[in-house]
C-alpha cells in the first residue's frame, strides 16, 4: 500500500516529453522518416530544434507566418537543405552531414 504511485512519477516525465515532442511540436519518427506536423499556439512565432538521427544532426526551424489581410492564406512549406519537399515528411539519412530543415506554417 502506498507504493503504486512511484511508477506514475517516474513515467510521467517520459510521457510529458512525448506529448510535447509529438503533439505540440509535431515530430514523429516513422522508421527512417521524420514527419513534421506542428500544432502551435497562435501566439508562437515558431521554434528551433536540434535533432540527431544516429550520427547525423538535423537543425529544424519552424516558423509560423500570419495570414495576410484580405483573406490570402499562406501555404505550408517544407525544405530540406534548401530543396522544397511536398508533404510533411523527410527521409532521414545517416551520412554524418548536418542537414537544415525549414518549415513555414500558415498561422
Amino acid at each position: 500500500v502506498g507504493r503504486g504511485g512511484w511508477t506514475w512519477y517516474t513515467g510521467s516525465a517520459g510521457w510529458m516529453y512525448r506529448l510535447i515532442l509529438e503533439s505540440l511540436l509535431g515530430l514523429r519518427r516513422e522508421a527512417e522518416t521524420l514527419r513534421i506536423e506542428p500544432c502551435l499556439p497562435a501566439e508562437w512565432d515558431g521554434f528551433r530544434l536540434h535533432y540527431r538521427y544516429r550520427e547525423t544532426p538535423y537543425r529544424i526551424s519552424v516558423s509560423q507566418v500570419r495570414a495576410r489581410a484580405g483573406g490570402d492564406r499562406l501555404v505550408t512549406h517544407l525544405t530540406l537543405d534548401g530543396v522544397e519537399l511536398e508533404g510533411s515528411v523527410i527521409r532521414l539519412l545517416d551520412d554524418r552531414q548536418e542537414h537544415l530543415v525549414q518549415v513555414s506554417l500558415a498561422g
